[in-house]
């Protein structure tokens, strides 16, 4: 295990230290969990196709309910819902 010390920017920016970025490229995209004081950091380009595809949909349906919750939503068929969602 390897492991390495960094600093929260005033922007909230956090540096990865070069010791643990090898592997890591401009542009790449991390998940970032909280659970019990830890912040962990997964790579995206690990994760499986299944997983990315849930995350899509789960950040789908919040931004839906956020609109709904703001009064800002459309009445649709299931099917014309579901294409929609599709297209995202």
């Amino acid at each position: 295990m390897e492991y390495a010390i960094a600093k929260v920017s005033t922007k909230g920016q956090i540096v990865i230290p070069s010791s643990l970025r090898d592997d890591v490229e401009t542009g790449d995209e991390f998940l970032m969990i909280r659970d019990d004081g830890k912040i962990i950091l997964k790579s995206m380009k690990s994760l499986a196709a299944s997983l990315r595809d849930d995350l899509a949909f789960a950040d789908a349906v919040e931004k839906a309910w956020q609109e709904h919750d703001k009064g800002r939503f459309k009445r649709s068929s299931k099917e014309d819902f579901l294409k929609e969602l599709h297209a995202c």
